[in-house]
């Protein structure tokens, strides 16, 4: 017997794939949206359609218990309002229904001194992007005070995950693979806040199904994987079999981009996050999940890893 129907706003993203598949295999009827089926997933169902649209929003969710927000604008797209009125649309398709909507939540909220980010910190964005995500989550917050939703944030830190290759170990850490060298994206001795993909999906579906014991408005931080960026070189390492030349991510490099790329401009803003340990923690979500609920970590990283080199050596 089906736990319920869900709905993944988005679900060719990563956050939104990997929710779909962890809702499947959680035993509940998934149904995605989208503008076409770029990533295929058997035993669930597709609806083509424009998230911008608001009865297109009102149908997909029209039978579902909860919907998934996995939409995610280009990352220089945010601004101008326009990552507000995303939210808005779906906020108006839900509004008065009472479901459950769960949003993923980003470390961008939390400046560079916070150390050890729990969800009763308080928020407050390094930059202007933060303020766009605190935005966001009052949005929430607002909508579920009013009693339209439901409302469950889930924050993790950056993804990772087979099926990923546009992440940072894709496009930063692996780009030179093939030329025997290896990038690190930060000081190797310092921390960095992970979230392997395939287990926040499935983070995401057993929340759900604990939905009805949860307050109308709930802010989880998954904790996901806490290691250095010596630690993520060497993981990758095993992962390929060999040793490799490791050396720091020649950032200068995408500075020199963003001069003429909006995208690799945004990037390097946000360096901070790799030069700052930000701890996500929450002994609630950590319980509520279960004891060794994450896969270890360096079968995480090789599995990511072989799927990457994998699709390298058959373009």
């Amino acid at each position: 017997m089906s736990k319920g129907r869900v709905t993944i706003l988005g679900s060719n993203g990563h956050l939104g794939h990997a929710a779909m598949a962890g809702f499947r295999d959680g035993g509940w009827a998934v149904t995605g949206l989208g503008r076409a089926n770029r990533k295929p997933l058997e035993g669930t169902d597709f609806i083509a359609g424009d998230a911008d649209q608001l009865a297109v929003l009102k149908a997909v969710v029209a039978d579902a218990d909860v919907v998934v927000y996995g939409l995610h604008l280009p990352y220089d797209k945010w601004d101008n309002g326009r990552a507000e009125r995303q939210l808005h649309l779906v906020l108006d398709a839900l509004k008065g229904s009472g479901k459950t909507l769960m949003f993923p939540g980003t470390i961008y909220n939390y400046r560079a001194g916070d150390r050890v980010v729990s969800p009763d910190l308080r928020q407050s964005g390094e930059k202007a992007r933060g303020g766009i995500r605190i935005r966001l989550e009052l949005m929430l917050r607002a909508a579920a005070e009013a009693g339209d939703i439901q409302a469950i944030i889930i924050r993790a830190g950056d993804f990772f995950g087979p099926g990923n290759r546009d992440e940072w170990f894709g496009q930063a850490m692996l780009m030179d693979e093939r030329k025997g060298r290896l990038y690190h994206m930060g000081p190797v001795d310092l921390r960095h806040s992970w979230a392997y993909l395939p287990d926040l999906g499935r983070a995401f579906a057993l929340v759900a199904e604990r939905r009805k014991a949860l307050a109308s408005f709930e802010n989880f931080h998954f904790s996901g994987h806490w290691v250095s960026h010596g630690q993520i070189m060497a993981a990758v390492e095993v992962g390929l079999g060999r040793q490799m030349k490791v050396m720091p991510l020649p950032w200068w490099m995408l500075r020199a981009m963003g001069l003429i790329n909006p995208v690799m401009r945004d990037i390097c803003e946000m360096r901070y996050l790799w030069n700052n340990e930000m701890e996500l923690v929450d002994p609630r979500l950590d319980a509520l999940l279960g004891q060794g609920f994450t896969t270890p970590f360096e079968a995480a990283v090789a599995a990511t890893v072989s799927d990457i080199v994998g699709a390298k050596r058959a373009a």
